[in-house]
C-alpha cells in the first residue's frame, strides 16, 4: 500500500512538533524556532554530512586501485608517510598521545570549577558547606576551589607546555633524518639531477613534511579529545545546551574547508605566476629595448595577474574570517535563548549557564585545528609522493625535470652553484 507523501510529511512535522514541545513545553514562539533548529535541523546536517563522507570513501576506495610501480623499489621512503613517520617515531609518539589524554581530566577541571565557585561558594546561603566531611565556611571554600582552579591551570599549562617542546624536538629530528636519506638516495642516482634542482627538495619540500610530524597522530587526539572534553562539559551541564553548541557546527564543516581549499589553490597559481614573472625579467634585456616595448610586455601582464590573483586571495580569506567571527558570535546566541530560558524556569543553575558561555570559547579552537589538520595532510601526502617519484626516478632525465618545474622555487641563476653547493647541503643536512 502505497502512502501519500502529504501524509508522511505531516508525521514528520508532527514527531519535530513534539520533540520541541517536549523540551520547550508552553514557550514562546520565537523559542519554538530555535529549538527546531537546533534540536530538528542541526541533527539532520550531521547525518546528510556522515552519509557524505562515507560515501566519498567508498567512492574512492572503489575507484583508486593502486598500480604497482617498478620504480617505487629504488625510493628510501615507504608508499604512505603515516607508515615512514610510525616507524622512526612510535615512542615519542606513543608518550605524545599519553600527555594528550593527561590534559583532557585537566580541561575538564578547568570548566568545572569556576562553576563550582558560582554556585557552591558565592549564590549559597549556607554558612558552611560540607566537602568530603569536612565543614568549611564560605570563605574557606571559596580560597580552596581557587587555589585548585590555579593548579588546574599551571597542571595543564605545563603538560602542554612538554608536549610542544616534545613536538619541536620530534620535527627537528624527522627532517635531519629525511633530508639526510633523501641527499643519499640522490647522490646514489644513476642519473642526479643539477645540484640547483635537489637543494629546494632538501630544504623547501622536506621541511612541511617534517612538521608535520608532530602532528600526524597528536592532533586528531589532542584536538579533538579538548572538543569532546568541552562538548561533554556542555551536555552535563544541558543536553540541549550541548546540542545548541553544535548547531552551527556542520555549517563550518561544510563550507570553510571548501574556501580554504580554493586560497591554497590560488596561493599555489600565484607561486607559478612569480616563477613565470622571474623568467619573463630574465629574459627582458634593456639593451635590447631601443624604444620597442615588447619585451615589457611579458612582465606587465605578468604583475596584473599576480595582482588579479592576491585580490583573490584577499576577497576569500576576509570571507572566511568574517564568517568564521559570525559563527562564533552566532552561536552565544543559542545559548542566551535556551539557556535563560532554562535559567528562568529553574532547570538551569546561573552557575552552568556562565561555565558554558565559558566553555564554548574554547571550542572554536580544537575545530579549526582539527579542519587546518585534514588541509596540511592532504598537502603533505602530495609534497611526499612528489619526493618519492623524484628519487625513484633518477634513470628519467625527463621526468626528473618535469618534478622539478612543478611547485619547487629553484634559485634564479646556477652559474656559481658549484662554489655554494658544498656549504648548502651541509647547511641544510645538519638541521
Amino acid at each position: 500500500m502505497d502512502i501519500p507523501l502529504s501524509y508522511l510529511t505531516e508525521r514528520i512535522l508532527q514527531l519535530c512538533d513534539w520533540i520541541v514541545t517536549s523540551v520547550f513545553p508552553n514557550a514562546h514562539w520565537w523559542l519554538h524556532i530555535i529549538g527546531h533548529i537546533v534540536l530538528v535541523a542541526m541533527p539532520l546536517a550531521f547525518l546528510g554530512l556522515l552519509g557524505t563522507w562515507l560515501i566519498g570513501i567508498l567512492r574512492r576506495r572503489l575507484s583508486s586501485r593502486p598500480t604497482p610501480r617498478p620504480s617505487d623499489l629504488a625510493s628510501p621512503f615507504p608508499s604512505n608517510v603515516f607508515v615512514y613517520i610510525l616507524r622512526h617515531t612510535r615512542r615519542t609518539q606513543a608518550i605524545l598521545l599519553a600527555a594528550a589524554l593527561v590534559t583532557l581530566p585537566l580541561l575538564y577541571a578547568v570548566l568545572e570549577l569556576p562553576k563550582q565557585i558560582i554556585n557552591k561558594a558565592l549564590a549559597t546561603e549556607a554558612e558552611t558547606v560540607s566537602v568530603l566531611g569536612v565543614s568549611l565556611s564560605r570563605y574557606e571554600l571559596l580560597i580552596l576551589l581557587c587555589a585548585l582552579f590555579l593548579v588546574a591551570v599551571l597542571a595543564s599549562g605545563s603538560v602542554k607546555y612538554f608536549i610542544n617542546l616534545m613536538k619541536g624536538h620530534l620535527a627537528e629530528s624527522m627532517m635531519r633524518r629525511m633530508r639526510f636519506t633523501a641527499f643519499r638516495a640522490w647522490s646514489r642516482g644513476k642519473k642526479p639531477c643539477d645540484h640547483s634542482q635537489i637543494i629546494p627538495v632538501l630544504v623547501q619540500e622536506v621541511e612541511p613534511i617534517a612538521g608535520f610530524t608532530g602532528e600526524a597522530f597528536l592532533t586528531p587526539v589532542f584536538q579533538g579529545g579538548t572538543f569532546l572534553t568541552i562538548l561533554v562539559f556542555m551536555v552535563l551541564q544541558d543536553p540541549v545546551l550541548g546540542a545548541a553548541a553544535l548547531a552551527l557546527v556542520p555549517v563550518q564543516i561544510a563550507i570553510i574547508p571548501r574556501l580554504q581549499r580554493r586560497v591554497s589553490a590560488l596561493s599555489r597559481e600565484r607561486s607559478r605566476e612569480l616563477r613565470s614573472f622571474g623568467s619573463a625579467v630574465a629574459d627582458a634585456d634593456p639593451r635590447d629595448y631601443h624604444g620597442r616595448p615588447q619585451p615589457v610586455l611579458p612582465v606587465a601582464r605578468s604583475l596584473k595577474k599576480v595582482q588579479a590573483i592576491r585580490l583573490e586571495i584577499y576577497r576569500r580569506k576576509f570571507l572566511i574570517k568574517g564568517l568564521n567571527n559570525f559563527i562564533n558570535h552566532l552561536t552565544p546566541f543559542f545559548f542566551y535563548t535556551i539557556g535563560g530560558y532554562l535559567v528562568i524556569e529553574g532547570r538551569l543553575t546561573l552557575g552552568a549557564m556562565v561555565a558554558v558561555l565559558a566553555a564554548h570559547k574554547d571550542m572554536a579552537a580544537p575545530l579549526r585545528e582539527l579542519l587546518g589538520y585534514y588541509q596540511a595532510m592532504d598537502d603533505v601526502r602530495a609534497r611526499y609522493e612528489e619526493i618519492r617519484r623524484f628519487l625513484s626516478d633518477q634513470a628519467d632525465a625527463d621526468r626528473v625535470q618535469v618534478f622539478c618545474d612543478k611547485e619547487i622555487e629553484a634559485p634564479a641563476s646556477a652559474e656559481n652553484v658549484g662554489a655554494t653547493i658544498a656549504t648548502s647541503v651541509v647547511a641544510a643536512i645538519g638541521r
